[in-house]
């Protein structure tokens, strides 16, 4: 059973930047793809990014591309969300998840193991 606990969360200004932090326990973290996903209040969760179990492909929704960056360090089992030139849209509670496999895409059902999220509150 993998344990996930995400860190980093906070309160910042547009404009700024806040790097997520992911810790996994368990054996199965440097086999597997991991993502993040995010839920504003009032709205359903969504996919944020995704990265490969060896870090080679990385994957962002839309909105965020050119703002965040997703990396891993599997030395340290963690995984990390880097995110720049923050806006008040991103405001939300970050989730990061261990895919079923070595790639995963956007669809939750693809993850089976989630963290307890971690707050990211964007000032306009």
């Amino acid at each position: 059973q993998v344990q996930l606990v995400e860190s980093g969360g906070g309160l910042v200004q547009a404009g700024g930047s806040l790097r997520l932090s992911c810790a996994a326990s368990g054996r199965t973290f440097s086999s597997r793809a991991m993502g993040w996903f995010r839920q504003a209040p009032g709205k359903e969760r969504e996919f944020v990014a995704t990265i490969s179990w060896n870090g080679g492909r990385t994957y962002y929704t839309d909105s965020v591309k050119g703002r965040f960056t997703i990396s891993r360090d599997n030395a340290k089992k963690t995984v990390y969300l880097q995110m720049n030139n923050l806006k008040a849209e991103d405001t939300a509670v970050y989730y990061c998840a261990l895919c079923r496999g070595t790639n995963c895409y956007t669809s939750e059902s693809q993850y089976d193991s989630w963290g307890q999220g971690t707050q990211v509150t964007v000032s306009s």
